[in-house]
């Protein structure tokens, strides 16, 4: 393997030395603004000390024959300087400039000498006339009359997006400082220019020089050893099938990671490690790559399993069932993931066409592509029952264990016992990750009740479900809409709320019974203290009162706490009935039990900020009824006692009663106090509840 390395100024590597192509493997271009402008400032930064030059790293290329070459390493590099220079051409008036600029995108050509006229960078195939005719050419100005409809793939919308904001940056300066940039740029800009005449080899220099630039992803990774396995006459093939199906899955590098991490699950039912690249290459590719049958592998496991990944993302925009695309719908809901694993499966797995290349699930755009708009009995659709039994499920247990506070692990473990089961053609009723234990229902049951401070998208997703079961469809939700309390934080200024004790108000101020669904933000009710006022703003669009759960509360004068219980009972009944988990196996109505009974045979919630109460120290036996607690303030020359209750309550000694410590101290210092557990200390050691309740969560874990 003859190797060569030279620094060559950027001047001396756009000229007919060397013609770069991108090979039809590697990735696409996938520089966004930031990354651009970024590039744009250093070179800047630079220009203003001329002499000094300024590293761009390395080109990893292989020598193709005379002066062409293939990139393996610096395709975002040279991608964007071209634009760079597109741009500065583009803006320059001095017609010599310009063509010394334009020279270093086009040769210009010599019939004598026998030079054609060519670009200097060639990209992929999907890509390459379109750099060429709007970049390259000198024809920026139709690039600013694009739209997204107009742009093919995802690097096309990466290249115009990076000329416009490229051409607003560079606008701004002087003639003069463009042109101090440019001849920087030409003369004091170097790239060490690595070549070979071997593949092999100069994919070894790229792990080991690998170091500037954007990593690799783990498609470029797969794809790059899937495809090195083919032979010539393949590999354009399959490289660029392998391009036109994970393409339109975005250039986000976290979700091209969490898409190939699920379909290893799905494939192996293998538990996650931190080495998703060497345990895929190992466990799925290298099979195919050692029998010789990559384009299986493309055309049957990765076609598919990606238009699914691209379904699960927008499933309002397909062709499937509206109840399929509902429950895909509202699986998106959740902020766990887990559960996609599960769907891919399913999907794949009751549409026998995902991975048909002329077909697309999707609503057609015929300006965008040339697949055509499948039906779903192209897309060989077969038991859609089941998927909507396994969707169903999902939906179900994904809901209980967020509620619940499973942890991603254990959910992750349930998806890969899920799709072993699925694999091995159990009914949906008998699959062990898709099941629902009476304590799950139990644990569930008790969380709806309990408070729920801190966790605002999950209040809002449950009044979702509560909203669409009472309206007994799904409903069409405001761009933007928040879960806003019915009762304000403090009441003490309220004449709404003058007859409520201020025990009653922090029982009910966190619970599900004291929020409604409102269109806009959720500082809106912030300046509004009594509750006529509150309700009337919580009414006043018609994107409000299109739930059910805030369009009740016109009928309602006054906020009472029997009207705050019934609407937690109703809502609690509401979101277990959407779950299908109010009676457990024993036919028992679990909304009718009592909630102290049910969390006593409840799995425990996981470590989390969830506000402990006093009862449950006292059940675990760090504080016994009839203890005295003090707050000193001996600066103030101030002290206040307060009794710890068998009911679960501080009792001051004026003999009044609260459910926290932060209100406990609130009543005794006037208001004037919200740190009840910093404050409040055991009369026999000095022990700050604070230490009590950290104590508490320790062994509750």
């Amino acid at each position: 393997m003859a190797i060569s390395a030279k620094e060559l100024p950027l001047g001396k590597v756009f000229t007919p030395d060397f013609r770069f192509t991108i090979p039809s493997f590697q990735r696409a271009y996938i520089w966004k603004a930031e990354n651009i402008l970024q590039l744009v400032s250093d070179l800047d930064d630079a220009c203003k000390s001329p002499g000094t030059p300024y590293f761009l790293g390395s080109l990893i290329l292989v020598r193709e024959g005379d002066n062409r070459y293939d990139v393996i390493d610096g395709q975002q590099r040279l991608v964007s300087l071209s634009i760079i220079i597109a741009v500065l051409r583009d803006l320059e008036r001095d017609p010599d400039l310009m063509r010394q600029l334009d020279a270093l995108l086009v040769e210009p050509g010599d019939k004598l000498r026998g030079i054609v006229t060519e670009p200097r960078l060639t990209l992929r195939e999907r890509d390459a006339a379109f750099f060429r005719e709007h970049v390259q050419e000198d024809n920026l100005e139709s690039v600013f009359d694009m739209n997204d409809d107009d742009l093919a793939t995802a690097a096309q919308r990466n290249i115009v997006a990076n000329i416009r904001k490229t051409y607003d940056e560079i606008s701004n300066w002087s003639a003069s400082e463009r042109q101090q940039f440019a001849q920087y740029l030409v003369n004091e800009v170097t790239l060490v220019i690595v070549t070979t005449d071997d593949l092999d080899g100069a994919h070894r220099i790229f792990d080991v020089m690998n170091m500037r630039g954007l990593p690799l992803t783990p498609s470029d990774v797969f794809k790059a050893r899937a495809t090195a396995s083919l032979s010539t006459a393949e590999l354009d093939v399959y490289a660029a099938r392998w391009d036109d199906i994970i393409d339109p899955l975005g250039d986000d590098p976290h979700d091209c990671e969490e898409f190939f991490a699920y379909l290893h699950l799905v494939l192996t039912h293998k538990p996650a490690t931190d080495k998703l690249i060497e345990d895929f290459l190992a466990d799925v590719l290298q099979p195919y790559i050692d029998k010789g049958t990559v384009p299986t592998f493309i055309n049957q496991v990765l076609a598919p399993y990606a238009m699914a990944w691209r379904i699960i993302a927008r499933p309002s925009d397909t062709v499937l069932p509206a109840e399929v695309r509902s429950r895909l719908e509202g699986l998106d809901d959740y902020r766990s993931h887990e559960w996609k694993p599960v769907a891919m499966w399913a999907l794949v797995n009751s549409y026998r066409g995902l991975g048909d290349a002329d077909l697309s699930p999707f609503v057609v755009r015929a300006s965008r592509t040339d697949r055509t708009t499948a039906t779903l009995e192209s897309l060989g659709a077969h038991d859609e029952r089941r998927l909507l039994e396994i969707l169903t499920a999902l939906e179900q247990v994904t809901g209980i264990r967020t509620l619940n506070r499973t942890g991603a692990l254990e959910r992750r473990g349930y998806a890969n016992a899920a799709i072993r089961d699925l694999d091995k053609g159990y009914l949906v009723q008998r699959v062990n990750g898709l099941h629902v234990s009476d304590g799950d229902r139990e644990g569930a049951l008790v969380r709806l009740h309990g408070e729920m401070q801190g966790d605002g998208d999950l209040v809002r997703l449950l009044l979702i479900r509560a909203n669409e079961q009472k309206a007994g469809m799904q409903l069409d939700r405001p761009r933007r809409f928040s879960a806003l309390p019915i009762m304000p934080l403090d009441i003490e200024r309220s004449k709404s709320f003058a007859d409520w004790p201020q025990d009653q108000h922090d029982f009910w101020m966190y619970r599900l019974g004291n929020m409604a669904l409102v269109q806009g933000p959720e500082d809106q009710l912030d300046r509004l203290s009594e509750y006529p006022a509150r309700r009337d703003r919580m009414l006043l669009r018609a994107d409000s009162r299109r739930f059910p759960l805030t369009n009740q509360l016109k009928d309602f004068a006054d906020c009472t706490p029997a009207l705050l219980e019934a609407r937690q009972e109703e809502s609690v009944r509401l979101i277990v009935e959407y779950w299908g988990i109010r009676y457990d196996k024993d036919a028992r109505d679990l909304t009718k039990q009592n909630v102290d009974e049910l969390s006593k045979t409840s799995p425990r919630p996981s470590h989390s900020s969830r506000r402990v109460t006093i009862r449950q120290v006292i059940d675990a036996g760090l504080l016994v009824p009839g203890e005295r607690l003090v707050w000193e303030r001996p600066r103030k020359g101030e002290r206040w006692f307060a009794t710890v209750t068998e009911n679960g309550r501080l009792r001051l000694d004026d003999g009044s009663e609260y459910p926290t410590p932060t209100a406990a101290a609130r009543a005794a210092a006037g208001g004037r106090r919200g740190g009840g557990l910093d404050v409040w200390k055991r009369t026999r050691n000095g022990q700050k509840l604070s230490d009590i309740w950290k104590q508490f969560r320790l062994q509750a874990q």
